[in-house]
């Protein structure tokens, strides 16, 4: 059986909720054969908002966030990586969308109330703005 959505991008931080929307994400592409993007954006804390001495602390490398994404990828070989960075993470994922054309993005529907009150609401955001079908997992 043919999949209705070929090439499927999760988003994916290190919650639980992203955890959920994984196992979504794993079960759709289970249907048919495809791509299954796993997808992060690298979050550099906001300017002012923390004292330099630690800013290094907070900030993610690259490096770092493609070793995680590798050890999360399945045995599969159908599944890949993405790293993006970007100081709105939302909208780092719509340019990519628009970009690569994945066919459905699974994201989940929850954020910390400190970055929804500083970055908006992450899902909400790509409700509205990519250029696919989204699901939200809650």
């Amino acid at each position: 059986m043919a999949s209705p959505y070929p090439h499927i991008a999760c988003c994916l931080d290190q919650s639980e909720a992203c955890g959920r929307a994984l196992a979504e994400a794993r079960r759709l592409r289970a249907f048919g054969a495809g791509r299954l993007s796993l997808v992060h954006v690298l979050e550099s804390p906001i300017p002012g908002t923390v004292l330099p001495e630690a800013l290094a602390a907070l900030t993610e490398t690259p490096e770092g966030s493609l070793r995680w994404l590798g050890e999360l990828a399945a045995a599969g070989d159908y599944e890949y990586p993405v790293v993006l960075d970007q100081q709105f993470p939302p909208k780092a994922v719509c340019e990519w969308a628009a970009r690569v054309g994945p066919d459905l993005i699974v994201a989940a529907a929850v954020r910390k109330p400190g970055q929804r009150l500083l970055h908006g609401a992450f899902a909400g955001y790509l409700a509205y703005h990519t250029p696919c079908a989204v699901l939200l997992v809650r």
